[in-house]
């Protein structure tokens, strides 16, 4: 007597095949990556993983016989880096967004790349961040299909040498207590220099976690107080010692740092108020630093700094504000302090227009910021983007907060039905764009077929 099927995961659809599956489990993994990793989405994504491999290691198992090579041969792409094609053991996140392995993309910027391997997006940073929520779809795969997923190597070793310990203290006791406002700061600058060039001599922090608050507190003294470099060398350093994932709560809780940060993010010259950004930005990975950051009042002069800043302080600025705006709270205080109206002038000015799309694509997740977006123009200007913008992930960003327009309101189709009429731009985007713009523009070309037999039934 034959078994029967197994019935599909909780949240599959039993129609859907392994490609359909690779969709929405990519879908489910950007979602949550760009926080909205609630439960659901996360029983979804393991639902949607189980499924897959139903569908895809089950039929590998049964032509090869279930070894480990038939199971390999049927890794599901999502877990495969990019750049070696191999299973990441530690995938990672970059400015772009996209998610690598960690030793890959760290040997693609050491050969001097400054851009993303897929979208080939100019980067303005090579910070890295932890991608937990793939790492954990990837380990429960490997234990489900009897393949061992290696640990993840420690790329940041916290084992501090006696040698890097004591240069440390060397350098530390000239910041504090040396007698001439020179070799003060001159041994700042050597410590920035130091948490520069060596990575692991920033795991010093984790031995000396009251170092940042003495530091700032020597700044104090004569001849250092009203000194720029200084504060940018200060700045620099914490900035250096941030990019140290152990570090981040270390500096989080210290009680002086981020009030420092944002302090020279209001008084600073353009160099501290970049690297300032750049600080908590990279600090911001944290959720618990999100939520302190956001409460300290860094948001008014980030805003500032994406307005009135050099290009690459607007574009640190721009990443500190995205990070801190994932956590919901921070939605609201970033437009207490006038974000869409800074973005939209970006945007109309041709500034800084993939930053701010980003930027207004996950505030559109919110009715209230939609409204406020519609009020400075923003169908006319989103539709200027889809229009005009070369880079996919730009007019994607753009056809997000435009559905969102069109969904809270239906006024607006109209507009963006005159204006289809004329470029064609959202058929033309349902056909080239990204899976999620080719969505988001089917969406409202749906919208705009309904409207329109609603309004011939009436006639």
């Amino acid at each position: 007597m034959a078994k029967p099927a197994p019935a599909p995961a909780a949240g599959a659809r039993e129609d859907e095949d392994a490609p359909a599956l690779r969709r929405r489990l990519r879908r489910l993994v950007a979602a949550a990556t760009a926080g909205a990793a609630s439960e659901s989405v996360l029983d979804e994504a393991a639902a949607a993983l189980a499924a897959l491999r139903d569908a895809e290691v089950g039929v590998g198992r049964k032509g090869v016989g279930g070894g480990e090579e038939a199971a390999a041969a049927a890794v599901p792409a999502l877990f495969l880096c990019p750049i070696s094609s191999g299973i990441m053991r530690d995938p990672v996140v970059i400015e772009s967004g996209q998610t690598y392995d960690r030793r890959s993309i760290q040997e693609w910027f050491s050969a001097g790349n400054q851009i993303c391997p897929q979208t080939q997006q100019v980067l303005s940073h090579t910070i890295v961040i932890p991608n937990h929520l793939v790492r954990t779809m990837i380990s429960q795969w490997c234990t489900e299909n009897g393949l061992t997923l290696p640990e993840i190597e420690n790329q940041e070793q916290d084992h501090v040498t006696n040698s890097e310990e004591k240069t440390f203290d060397e350098i530390f006791v000239k910041i504090t207590s040396s007698a001439n406002s020179g070799g003060r700061k001159q041994a700042i600058k050597d410590l920035r220099l130091l948490t520069k060039r060596n990575s692991e001599f920033r795991a010093v922090l984790g031995q000396r976690p009251d170092s940042i608050a003495q530091m700032i507190l020597a700044r104090s003294t004569p001849g250092l107080q009203n000194d720029p470099q200084v504060l940018e060398d200060m700045v620099t350093i914490i900035l250096n010692f941030s990019i140290h994932d152990s570090n981040k709560k270390i500096i989080g809780d210290d009680s002086e740092a981020i009030q420092f940060l944002i302090w020279a993010l209001k008084s600073g010259d353009m160099g501290s108020r970049s690297n300032s950004a750049a600080a908590i930005f990279t600090l911001s990975a944290l959720d618990s630093n999100k939520e302190k950051i956001g409460k300290l009042g860094a948001m008014d002069p980030l805003i500032d700094l994406l307005e009135h800043g050099s290009i690459i302080a607007k574009k640190d600025a721009a990443s500190a504000i995205f990070n801190l705006c994932l956590l919901h709270e921070n939605r609201s205080i970033a437009a207490r302090s006038g974000i869409v109206d800074v973005a939209m002038r970006a945007i109309d000015d041709q500034s800084l227009v993939e930053e701010s799309l980003a930027i207004l694509a996950l505030l559109s997740r919110n009715q209230e910021m939609v409204e406020i977006i519609t009020e400075f123009n923003g169908t006319a200007s989103m539709l200027r983007s889809i229009r005009e913008s070369e880079c996919k992930r730009s007019k994607e960003n753009a056809m997000v907060v435009l559905f969102a327009i069109c969904t809270y309101n239906r006024t607006k189709l109209k507009e963006v039905e005159a204006d289809e009429s004329i470029n064609g731009s959202l058929t033309f985007l349902a056909q080239t764009g990204t899976q999620r713009a080719r969505r988001k523009a089917s969406g409202i070309l749906e919208k705009m077929k309904r409207t329109m037999h609603n309004r011939h039934c009436s006639c």
